[in-house]
């Protein structure tokens, strides 16, 4: 099973909030991990608001971070490319959606997943309208 995260739901994975257990249970039942590019840049940023909160120590943040670089190694990976854009701002312009949303959406059905999982509301419905196979974590 290909399961898509957005960065909504991945970082659920690292940091221990709701929905916590729910994505590393889908986690453990993908049989291929599935995120869009700009995951990366949006946990760590994550990350890096939780160090400068005091949240992290440098060394948790450090720990989280390669934790990170390592789940994502084996998954699938999707770039900004010309039909991701294109399904993202289809997405834009039937909801009311932010761009980095779009971006998620318009990556999972370029990548054919079979779930997409989110904690945005907003996001999720627009995923559903879109066809996609939403779980709301």
């Amino acid at each position: 099973m290909r399961v898509f995260f957005d960065s909504s739901a991945f970082i659920k994975r690292y940091i221990q909030e709701t929905g916590s257990e729910r994505v590393l249970r889908y986690c453990s039942q993908a049989t291929e991990l599935a995120i869009s590019g700009i995951v990366l840049p949006e946990i760590i940023s994550a990350f890096c608001r939780l160090r400068r909160e005091n949240a992290l120590t440098v060394l948790q943040y450090r720990q989280l971070k390669q934790n990170l670089l390592l789940d994502i190694e084996d998954a699938l990976v999707c770039d900004l490319q010309a039909e991701v854009l294109d399904k993202a701002m289809l997405a834009l312009e039937a909801n009311t959606l932010r761009g980095m949303d779009a971006i998620h959406i318009g990556s999972a059905q370029a990548l054919q997943a079979d779930v997409f999982i989110s904690s945005d509301k907003r996001q999720c419905d627009a995923a559903t309208q879109a066809g996609l196979n939403v779980v709301m974590v």
